[in-house]
């Protein structure tokens, strides 16, 4: 298998490179001269001039010996304290973002408990082959898969009747400063023959799973009332959904929870990227190809606490809980219903 390695430029490399910019040759130039890169080239000359004078090959060789001889700074994770601490972060589902996220707001003044996203990816891939190595990166993320192309064309899965377009929608509800507004989805199972619905509130990105019985509209209607019925009428003005057929109860649901349920145009996730995202987030513990059918609303409310007590970069690295709760100080989603 073929990989990546790096060569520090040689002697005859450099004093090529200083003949070259004393004849007013570009960094580019050069770069196809030595066959390098034009970034390590650049790097080379940035690293070695002394200010006000040009490169030269002797002084960038001695400067390059001297700081090979300087010891390299040792990485963070061999601290036993944060190296437990990512350990465990990441078996509750946390990221490495995630993970120095939050240690940077608990531990704002302290630069011995502070780690950068690199740092942690680093200290995994280093480990020896083994139990703690496959455990650890097993807690990892899967990389997504490269996007395809946003379709283009009319939408052929039939019109669902008086629907509301999202440009109707209130203004205010792409500002997230109001909460309130939700995006819903079905998180489909192996061979779209079961679903969970999914709900995500815009502001502080509260999720609630439902148990549906079905992927048709009278079973969405069913699990969605039950769930947001819940939710105190303050925190639900609206309901942004795609066109997908389950939602052509949607009248009758807007009517028994007076909520305003608002569509998205066809084939634009990117209008629901709350939900679309926190659906991405829930594939870690509901994988594409498994019966959804099977899971209790009880095992569902404690995925949906698993995230809502992660903390997100979009909050500052704060939980979607405690974002509510401080918005709405003593007044909690009835979560486990």
């Amino acid at each position: 298998m073929h990989t990546r390695s790096y060569r520090h430029l040689s002697a005859d490399e450099r004093e090529t490179l200083s003949l070259g910019l004393a004849h007013g040759h570009s960094v580019r130039t050069l770069a196809r001269v030595l066959g390098r890169a034009p970034s390590t080239v650049s790097r080379e000359v940035a690293r070695n001039v002394t200010r006000g004078r040009p490169y030269r090959a002797c002084t960038a060789q001695t400067q390059a010996a001297t700081r090979a001889c300087q010891p390299r700074r040792p990485r963070k994770l061999v601290d036993p304290w944060l190296w437990q601490y990512v350990q465990t972060q990441l078996t509750q589902g946390c990221s490495p973002e995630q993970i120095a996220g939050r240690l940077r707001r608990a531990y704002p003044d302290d630069m011995r408990k502070q780690l950068s996203t690199e740092t942690i990816y680093a200290g995994l891939y280093i480990l020896p082959r083994g139990t703690l190595r496959s455990e650890l990166l097993a807690a990892l993320r899967q990389a997504r898969k490269a996007r395809r192309p946003r379709a283009r064309g009319t939408d052929r899965r039939g019109q669902i009747p008086h629907m509301t377009p999202i440009a109707e929608r209130p203004a205010d509800v792409a500002t997230r400063t109001v909460p309130g507004h939700w995006e819903g989805d079905l998180l489909k199972g192996a061979r779209n023959g079961s679903a969970v619905g999914t709900l995500v509130e815009r502001t502080t990105r509260l999720v609630l799973l439902a148990k549906m019985e079905g992927t048709d509209a009278e079973s969405a209607y069913r699990g969605f009332t039950k769930k947001l019925r819940h939710v105190p009428v303050a925190l639900r003005h609206t309901l942004t959904y795609d066109r997908g057929k389950e939602m052509a109860e949607h009248e009758r649901l807007a009517q028994q929870l007076k909520i305003q349920v608002f569509f998205a145009d066809p084939y634009s996730p990117w209008q629901r990227g709350t939900n679309e995202n926190t659906n991405g987030l829930l594939r870690q513990y509901l994988p594409k190809g498994t019966d959804l059918s099977g899971y209790t609303q009880r095992e569902l409310n404690a995925i949906a606490h698993r995230l809502n007590t992660r903390p997100r970069k979009c909050l500052n690295f704060a939980t979607p809980l405690e974002v509510y709760a401080h918005l709405r100080h003593h007044s909690p989603v009835a979560l486990g219903t």
